[in-house]
């Protein structure tokens, strides 16, 4: 101040003034009346439930050598179209997953791989028709992307280290290997690379560096003779996705920054630098979007790639003007192809079940807890509730007599990562789905996965060929800062091509990250409204970005604002918006996690359901080693930000429960309860994870809240979370589309009684004590 005796600070929502001989703090009376023009919050809703579905994840896509068939991977097993017009088919009727399929040279025979739970992978050969297959491979292993020689009498493939999804047992020597057709004199050949393919003269293998989407940033085309000996790298690219030369060797096929192109494979002995803009060989792009599963035909004049439930082909000679016969000018880029036209019908259970004399949390409108109430469940769908004296349970009926335990929808996780980063083979048995459901997540959204992954898992279990949450995803995320994966939003065009790319996956929604620039995020926007997504964007720890998210009409805000508490100012301008907030606590910005606090506080390590489910190594490697803290740091980290959770929820914001996929499913309870532990009610916390995050995500029409007409997700808890929140950890029984779970071990119930099976670990248990078994 001008006296040289005070200064100025900003401080809990206020300006004051001290005095600097005293230490007396005066507040400097002042008011701002602003008016801002907020963007309407963009909301989407989707159909959570038909009869049947179209899969939109065509994996592992090869067309024959003669160009009138295509065979894919789709819902966990290979079918083969007649092209163009065929109706897809399964080619065995195996219940092992099959992947990756090759043709061989003739056209006539298929290689690939399997995968079934406990007895592991094998590469197999199998005739066009589904007759005569063969299992290739004795030794137990993970096996990836097997291909024919160029005569048909060797086949290379990779054996993959182990993951937490598969276990890492019988996972040693890694790398490419060779051996006949016929599955003998198996050998190693290299320790490193992937995507293994003979040269034109089946004298050297060519291999990728770099792994896949999410992998290095610069992948390299390599090859090796025979004997794994005399290395040669012919390209890199950054930013590449894969690089597939063609099988005469003269052109390559690759992806860039999830575009597709072609061009000359110039292989000089000097390294070739290749990407979209490169002036040293001539590139053309070939996909408008994206292609994935790019190959090429037998003779090498055609380039075929997939994208969602659409294949695609190009004419090489088409998209250069300089071949003998070339056109005279490229015509414009493919924009649609063939649809892939596979319909297949969504697991329903049969036969009715029956809740009777329950408490029912019901999450409607009215917040109606029914004290004792029955619900009726015919297949997949809630058919009657109500007082028990009003609701009529037929005589078929499998009835469940609840008398002093508590009902309450599936809990619904608004950002949950769930395990589907890896690009890779897919278990049957999915540990995260299943300890997420034993803890009553029902619907898992997950905002950043691997496209083909999450997408690919989200319609097994519509299929009912694997156990799970109803599972959404944005997919890839529109990443802005850098990495293999990024999406470069320059236009409003850019922002409609990134969201067709992951929409023609299945995505309902998308997550814009590390977007610097204010405009990015603005044409993200509005390409997601005409394309009808939700926009649920992360603003990355940075204040001013959230609240332009909010001022430009997002969604909602994925992660907590990173100052807290907060004031009038964003009280008004987030109560005047319907952006929603899903703050994850437990992985908090500004402050410890929340996690923290349950590791500190529990025995994390000693929880035997949650064993059941999860590998130990898992969870003793988060928390085992605890670190223990003052109370004070909970209270002024996440504690403060659900304080200022609830203080937005009293203005009528949403707020979400998002567990972060820090701890699969009992993380879900760990949010809830950390929700809570800001001062809402039992009854505030609980809808926080299960109507808000359904209307959030825009399913809430079919889920969320147990009313007549909706579909079954539904949790049986033996204590009441209304007295305790912390009661929601007594789950009895998890139903999911209708099928009913025991919680503590997942074993079907109900109508269709089923065994859970082992997962991976207990298999390999028995592996190793009986290693003859399988």
């Amino acid at each position: 101040m001008p006296n040289n005796k005070e200064i100025v600070v900003w401080s809990e929502g206020k300006i004051k003034r001290i005095d600097t001989e005293s230490t007396q703090v005066a507040d400097v009376p002042f008011q701002v009346n602003n008016t801002f023009k907020i963007a309407e919050a963009h909301s989407s809703n989707s159909k959570v439930y038909t009869e049947n579905f179209n899969p939109k994840v065509i994996r592992h896509a090869v067309t024959s050598p003669d160009g009138k068939t295509l065979v894919f991977n789709a819902v966990g097993y290979l079918w083969k179209k007649n092209l163009p017009d065929g109706n897809p088919q399964r080619i065995t009727k195996s219940e092992e997953f099959e992947f990756e399929p090759s043709f061989s040279p003739d056209g006539n025979r298929l290689v690939y791989v399997t995968w079934k739970d406990d007895a592991m992978g094998a590469v197999r050969t199998v005739d066009l028709n589904g007759r005569n297959s063969k299992k290739l491979t004795s030794e137990k292993g993970i096996y990836r992307n097997p291909e024919f020689s160029r005569d048909g009498s060797m086949i290379v493939f990779n054996k993959e280290s182990g993951n937490n999804d598969m276990g890492n047992t019988f996972s040693k020597n890694p790398g490419i290997y060779l051996m006949k057709a016929s599955g003998e004199n198996i050998r190693k050949i290299l320790d490193e690379g992937e995507f293994p393919m003979f040269t034109k003269d089946s004298k050297r293998i060519f291999y990728q560096t770099g792994g896949y989407l999410m992998g290095n940033l610069t992948k390299r085309l390599k090859s090796v003779d025979l004997q794994g000996k005399d290395e040669r790298t012919h390209l890199e690219s950054k930013y590449g996705g894969r690089l597939v030369p063609s099988p005469d060797n003269n052109w390559i096929a690759f992806s860039n920054l999830h575009k597709a192109y072609i061009a000359p494979l110039v292989m000089t002995g000097k390294l070739v630098t290749l990407g979209p803009d490169v002036k040293t060989v001539p590139v053309t792009q070939i996909a408008k979007d994206a292609g994935i599963n790019l190959h090429w035909s037998g003779n090498s004049q055609n380039v075929h790639w997939t994208l969602g439930d659409e294949y695609f082909t190009n004419k090489v000679s088409e998209r250069f003007t300089f071949l003998e016969n070339s056109v005279d000018s490229i015509p414009p880029i493919t924009e649609s192809g063939t649809k892939i036209g596979l319909e297949l019908k969504t697991d329903v259970p049969s036969g009715r079940i029956a809740f009777t004399n329950a408490r029912i949390i019901t999450m409607n409108e009215k917040e109606e807890v029914i004290e004792n109430g029955s619900i009726l469940v015919e297949e997949n769908k809630i058919v009657s509730i109500g007082p028990a004296s009003e609701v009529n349970i037929p005589k078929n009926a499998k009835i469940y007599d609840l008398k002093g335990k508590t009902i309450m929808p599936g809990m619904v996780d608004a950002h949950a990562h769930i395990g589907a980063f890896r690009y890779g083979l897919t278990p049957k048995k999915h540990w995260p789905f299943y300890v997420n459901l034993a803890y009553g997540v029902t619907t898992s959204h997950d905002p950043s996965a691997l496209s083909e992954t999450v997408f690919g898992m989200a319609e097994l279990i519509k299929s009912g060929e694997m156990v799970g949450p109803r599972l959404y995803s944005t997919g890839i995320i529109l990443y802005g800062a850098e990495g293999d994966f990024k999406a470069e939003i320059n236009s409003l065009e850019d922002a409609r091509s990134a969201l067709r790319r992951t929409k023609a996956f299945g995505a309902t929604s998308v997550k814009s990250y590390n977007q610097p620039r204010r405009e990015q995020r603005q044409q993200v926007m509005q390409a997601a409204k005409e394309l009808d997504m939700n926009v649920v964007p992360e603003g990355g720890s940075t204040f001013f970005h959230n609240m332009n998210m909010i001022v430009d009409g997002h969604t909602g805000i994925e992660h907590n604002i990173p100052i807290a508490p907060v004031y009038k100012d964003i009280f008004t301008l987030w109560g005047n918006s319907n952006s929603g907030y899903t703050p994850t606590l437990i992985v908090n910005y500004g402050g410890i996690n929340g996690e923290y606090y349950f590791y500190d506080k529990t025995r994390v390590w000693e929880n035997e359901k949650l064993l059941t489910f999860t590998p130990r190594s898992v969870i003793d490697a988060r928390s085992r080693h605890r670190t223990t803290l003052p109370e004070e740091e909970y209270e002024e980290g996440p504690i403060l930000v659900s304080k200022t959770a609830k203080a937005l929820s009293d203005v009528g914001v949403k707020v979400n429960m998002g567990a972060h996929g820090q701890l699969q499913g009992l993380g879900a309870h760990w949010e809830l309860w950390l929700i809570q532990m800001g001062g809402m009610s039992n009854m505030e916390a609980l809808k926080t994870a299960t109507i808000n995050p359904a209307d959030y995500i825009g399913l809430s029409e079919e889920i969320g809240s147990l009313e007549e007409g909706k579909l079954a997700d539904l949790l049986v808890l033996d204590k009441n979370p209304l007295e305790d929140i912390r009661n929601t950890n007594t789950i009895i029984y998890t139903m999911v589309n209708g099928r009913l779970y025991d919680a503590n071990t997942m074993n079907e119930l109900g109508n269709e009684p089923k065994e859970r099976g082992n997962f991976f670990w207990e298999n390999r248990r028995n592996m190793e004590i009986f290693p003859w078994h399988e």
